[in-house]
């Protein structure tokens, strides 16, 4: 994502509003500590009335830019196919004029896979309503769309991992689901680990060799992180 970085001179904002776009809930927070807001979405949630909601709720309280977690192809920085599990008017919507403030987007599990990083090659799977895949190479994030990649029997990888193929298949299979795809993309990604995160990571008895559970919160690192001028900086590929 061009212009990741805060340009030489100036000064990264010190106040994040960091949203996380869900299927069922958009969750945010100000910085890295606090209270997280919490209001439902759905597929009758489109960006205008997401974002009155969040103004309404974060009334009063101050921050100085805002990073969006965007459940949906992100290309430049920008919104570039509508939500799955969602209303539509999400592209093209000028979100910074919204917010009166700078905005920067990302893919949902790319902005928990950024939270979530540890260095060298990882490979990140957020497992909520669909299935969100992001890797990263040496401090470089690459948002993929492998979850809508065929898998098996005419199904992709969503079909099985997200939230309708886990009540489909049952949460026994579901697992069983889970530890085959980890191996395969793990293996075929030469990924270093594996961080399982979303909702339903929380169903998995046992994790796969090579991974780690993720924490949802994370995503609200990873929203800080992508303003930063040093430290954990991370360079998001389009």
């Amino acid at each position: 994502m061009p212009g990741n970085r805060t340009a030489p001179g100036r000064r990264a904002p010190r106040r994040i509003l960091v949203i996380d776009v869900g299927g069922t809930h958009i969750k945010f927070r100000i910085d890295g500590r606090g209270r997280i807001f919490k209001f439902p979405s759905g597929p009758r949630l489109g960006p205008g009335r997401m974002t009155r909601k969040v103004l309404k709720r974060a009334q009063g309280l101050a921050y100085d830019a805002v990073s969006i977690g965007y459940p949906g192809l992100v290309f430049h920085g920008r919104i570039a196919g509508e939500p799955h599990n969602l209303g539509k008017g999400w592209m093209g919507f000028d979100f910074a004029a919204a917010f009166g403030k700078p905005v920067r987007i990302v893919n949902d599990a790319a902005m928990q896979a950024i939270g979530s990083y540890r260095g060298g090659r990882m490979l990140f799977l957020g497992l909520g309503t669909g299935l969100g895949a992001t890797l990263i190479i040496d401090g470089v994030v690459e948002p993929t769309e492998i979850g809508h990649m065929p898998y098996r029997k005419g199904r992709t990888f969503e079909d099985y991992l997200g939230e309708p193929g886990r009540r489909r298949l049952g949460t026994r299979k579901w697992r069983r689901a889970v530890l085959d795809v980890v191996a395969h993309l793990g293996g075929a990604l030469e990924a270093d680990y594996v961080v399982l995160g979303g909702g339903n990571a929380a169903r998995l008895k046992k994790l796969p060799p090579g991974a780690r559970r993720g924490d949802n919160r994370n995503a609200f690192i990873g929203g800080l992180r992508i303003w930063q001028q040093r430290g954990a900086v991370l360079r998001v590929r389009a």
